[in-house]
């Protein structure tokens, strides 16, 4: 395997993780539906739910239990600080050749939730050119 080709795999690698990186938070970051969940709101729900283990039955038990666990991931997740805007950085400087080797449409990215501020500057047209 020729130097050539060991960089453009290495390339080819790193804009992956880019382009990965940039897809997972934005999906991560997305706007849900419903009343937003604040670290207050959900410190006291698990409040709630230790208060409840102590008189549940085995079954409500174990979905308490597996709520408590969903709403401590969700905590900690949001106090993980995202820098959305240098993942943006690479992507944008990635998506463009990534693309083209891939075959994804400017579509395919919008449907994936990029916005279309970003694949402007990321030089990605609708029809390809």
């Amino acid at each position: 395997m020729t130097n050539e080709h060991k960089q453009a795999l290495a390339l080819g690698r790193e804009q992956g993780r880019a382009v990965r990186r940039y897809l997972e938070a934005l999906e991560a970051h997305r706007p849900k539906r419903g009343r937003k969940r604040t670290p207050d709101s959900i410190n006291r729900r698990l409040d709630d739910i230790e208060v409840r283990l102590e008189t549940a039955d085995p079954l409500g038990r174990l979905q308490l239990v597996q709520e408590r666990m969903n709403l401590q991931n969700e905590l900690a997740t949001k106090s993980e600080a995202v820098d959305i805007g240098a993942l943006e950085e690479e992507f944008v400087a990635a998506a463009k050749e990534y693309g083209e080797r891939k075959g994804i449409s400017y579509g395919a990215w919008r449907e994936a939730g990029v916005d279309a501020a970003v694949l402007k500057r990321a030089e990605i047209r609708r029809g390809g050119a």
